[in-house]
């Protein structure tokens, strides 16, 4: 009789894998993949909904070239000023967050209160709750209206900024409050940085600026990549955003081809951000 053959430990292990990522892989293909491809699929149509089923008639690149050429205003007129707008937030939330966490870090009396309460934003906020704040006049700092910044904005910066920037003022106070996943990936990122080498900085007379600079921040260089990636996305699905706004179904068509649009240059932003921690990355390990 000959001897069964035994399963070896890598095989299992591939089969455990693929039992465990099944769902996973199961959710993407049914909720996610599928849903991006007929989207895609009716960019290229005209959609009408009837009461025997979904018709489609082809209609090519004309919902693009309205969208880019044709009508700039449906994307332009309120894109410009969100990307604009985007492009101050962006840093503000990154250097606040990276500030806070290291702050947090520190052992003083309250510390573990104060992650709670710059974190219960997260949990408590919702699409409809900051835009009602948003809608109410909330999340404004009166002093900005005292020292007449506005004013001094369209004095000296030119229009196309001026406004973007005036927004991001006017609801600066929610800016921050968008922050809080941040800090914990930050003071996450600040804890795997080992206590020995602050201490080896101390003994060769480091002050504490030179070793934020050649220590703290090279550290969180990865982490710094990742809060950019998640703010570029997370920004750019804010509720007060224009271009999702626009999204409706009364033309499944241009909705879809303007959502597609919108995801392209989401993906330009990501990439941007990719091509710049290359650059910065490879600058460090040059030097090093």
């Amino acid at each position: 009789m000959s001897k069964r053959r035994k399963p070896n430990s890598a095989m299992l292990r591939k089969v455990e894998g693929s039992i465990f990522i099944a769902p996973w892989v199961f959710g993407f293909l049914a909720f996610v993949a599928f849903p991006l491809g007929y989207s895609f699929y009716m960019s290229f149509h005209q959609v009408r909904i009837t009461v025997t089923g979904v018709q489609t008639t082809p209609v090519g690149f004309q919902y693009y070239r309205e969208i880019l050429f044709a009508d700039g205003g449906l994307l332009y007129d309120d894109l410009f000023p969100f990307l604009r707008e985007a492009l101050v937030m962006i840093p503000i939330i990154i250097v606040f967050s990276l500030l806070i966490a290291i702050m947090l870090n520190l052992k003083f009396y309250g510390r573990t209160a104060f992650r709670v309460i710059f974190f219960l934003p997260v949990i408590f906020s919702s699409g409809q709750i900051i835009t009602e704040f948003i809608s109410q006049g909330e999340g404004e700092l009166s002093i900005i209206q005292n020292l007449r910044i506005d004013s001094f904005l369209a004095e000296y910066i030119p229009a196309s900024w001026a406004g973007p920037i005036q927004n991001v003022i006017g609801s600066f106070v929610l800016v921050l409050w968008y922050s809080g996943v941040q800090i914990l990936i930050f003071l996450a990122g600040r804890q795997t940085i080992s206590a020995s080498v602050y201490e080896a900085a101390r003994i060769d007379g480091a002050d504490p600026w030179s070793t934020f600079w050649k220590i703290t921040l090279p550290g969180l260089a990865p982490f710094i990549f990742l809060n950019v990636i998640y703010t570029i996305v997370d920004l750019f699905t804010f509720p007060s955003n224009p271009i999702i706004g626009k999204v409706t179904t009364e033309n499944y068509g241009v909705s879809s081809a303007l959502a597609w649009v919108y995801f392209m240059i989401v993906l330009l932003f990501i990439g941007i951000a990719l091509f710049l921690y290359g650059r910065v990355n490879k600058s460090m390990t040059a030097r090093r």
